[in-house]
């Protein structure tokens, strides 16, 4: 499984903002009867905030947690600082740079969520969530993940990357670009001695095409194996003539009868524009022939961030940054075609709305609309059914007492609440800008939804302050970050109730 983070994933794509690559694979260990996660996040160096060091070296620091949930329990939790390498100026940034996590967990589905957040900005912390499934024991039959390797060379000393006496590091995304010539790969086999006792069998590999399912020969391997209760299989497939196109890595287990036994399947991107192969051309006759200009395609498939898949949006970042119109096209076509088969363009086209709209109303200064907070709510919600938008909202404080004295903080109504209360004003509540949107209703998520944009600095720029929606910003303190701390802690005011309404 592989998804994509960045911290526009619950807030505004803005340059600078922290971005990582996060990818796990699962395995199990026969010594501890247990199954066990590998996580990996690969983290792109210039998006950090680096800050200068004692002997004049800058470092950037992410604050990391992982959390294993089964609904409301808690399975497994990590939180930890990880440091970049140390460099010596600001120019030397164009890196990436990897952490690697292991942790065991029993049988079961789990929620694996990761948590991110720069420890030298005041941005919020993202998040994302991938369904974990695990299902290993030490009697059936069964296939690790396949991972795929950047390289394996003799382990000297033994660490987190050593397997089989080689030091295996792990290749952190599904997209591969044509400066990779060879698909590294490893996995593991459990128990497949218990099907067929000490005969031989064959391991296969090869490529096959998405859409259609057809096999690429040319990118094919086969070796024999002995059955055990373990079977590591560390393989390599050349791809220099694979064409551009969305794939899958298909790995079988096969008996002597070439009957198949096990498989699995893992999908990539590949970016080759220099072979051509299948017919990149052919999309120039469909909708998206008609965008001719490259700087646009480019705002479009940045549009599409709020709603792809992980791998998709590693994909169309790394298509912006180069040349290629064909290759765009072919993105942004397969892109609705795989959602919408029977009706892609009309799709596209309700979504396009979207884009100028978003692009029109929330453009400030040189952030373009689609890379501002409430851009990206936009896009991936649609237009909300209720908006409230207040410049300069003033509420009036109120303590109620007793007559006895005793204050309470509360508010009553009717006419024995009037007989047993008075109200004094205890000063008011001045509030910075903000906007509440509503929806009522949203896909994979309860009724009543609700985000609140603040403009801190007074400036027209609304960034994301709070949220009920799921997978968003939610901030405990935002409502006293919003009236600049005038409200004691836990207490709820005028706008706070506004939220919890939404209205």
């Amino acid at each position: 499984m592989l998804a994509t983070l960045a911290m526009v994933f619950a807030g505004a794509q803005a340059q600078g903002a922290l971005r990582a690559v996060f990818s796990y694979s699962t395995f199990y260990s026969a010594a501890s009867g247990q199954p066990y996660v590998e996580t990996y996040l690969s983290f792109d160096a210039w998006t950090m905030h680096f800050v200068e060091q004692a002997g004049g070296t800058y470092r950037a620091t992410a604050e990391v947690v992982i959390v294993a949930r089964q609904g409301d329990s808690i399975c497994f939790v990590k939180k930890y600082d990880l440091n970049s390498p140390t460099v010596g100026t600001l120019e030397e940034l164009d890196f990436s740079f990897l952490d690697m996590q292991r942790f065991s967990l029993k049988n079961g589905v789990y929620d694996l969520e990761l948590t991110l957040r720069d420890k030298n900005t005041d941005d919020p912390a993202a998040t994302v969530s991938e369904k974990l499934v695990l299902n290993y024991d030490n009697i059936h039959p069964t296939l690790s993940s396949i991972q795929l390797m950047s390289s394996a060379t003799p382990t000297t000393t033994e660490n987190i990357f050593s397997r089989g006496g080689y030091d295996m590091e792990p290749y952190v995304s599904d997209f591969v670009p044509e400066q990779v010539d060879r698909l590294n790969f490893y996995y593991e086999i459990y128990n497949i001695n218990q099907e067929l006792g000490k005969k031989p069998f064959l391991v296969v590999a090869y490529v096959e095409q998405q859409e259609t399912g057809n096999r690429f020969e040319a990118q094919r391997s086969m070796a024999r194996k002995y059955s055990s209760a373990y079977v590591p299989v560390y393989g390599s497939l050349d791809i220099t003539e694979l064409p551009s196109g969305n794939y899958n890595l298909v790995v079988e287990l096969r008996n002597s009868d070439n009957q198949l036994l096990l498989y699995k399947k893992l999908p990539f991107f590949r970016s080759n524009p220099g072979v051509m192969g299948e017919k990149l051309s052919d999309f120039a006759g469909t909708f998206v022939g008609a965008y001719n200009d490259e700087d646009q395609l480019n705002v479009y498939l940045d549009a599409l961030y709020p709603i792809a898949s992980e791998f998709e949006k590693k994909v169309s970042r790394d298509l912006i940054k180069r040349p290629g119109l064909e290759e765009k096209q072919a993105f942004l076509y397969r892109f609705w075609q795989e959602r919408y088969p029977m009706n892609p363009e009309v799709e596209w086209l309700k979504y396009k709305e979207r884009i100028d709209y978003v692009q029109a109303t929330f453009t400030y200064m040189r952030t373009p609309g689609i890379h501002t907070d409430r851009g990206r709510v936009y896009l991936q919600y649609g237009p909300p059914d209720y908006v409230r938008d207040e410049k300069n909202f003033v509420s009036v404080r109120r303590l109620e007492k007793t007559h006895s004295g005793t204050p309470v903080q509360m508010r009553q109504t009717g006419e024995d609440a009037s007989n047993q209360f008075e109200t004094e004003s205890q000063g008011h509540v001045y509030y910075l800008p903000y906007q509440i949107w509503r929806y009522n209703k949203l896909p994979m998520d309860d009724n009543t939804r609700v985000f609140l944009f603040w403009d801190e600095h007074r400036s027209g720029s609304y960034r994301l302050l709070n949220s009920n929606a799921r997978g968003e910003v939610q901030d405990p303190g935002w409502e006293r970050r919003l009236c600049r701390n005038q409200l004691g802690d836990n207490v709820v005011g005028e706008v706070g109730e506004q939220f919890q309404r939404g209205y």
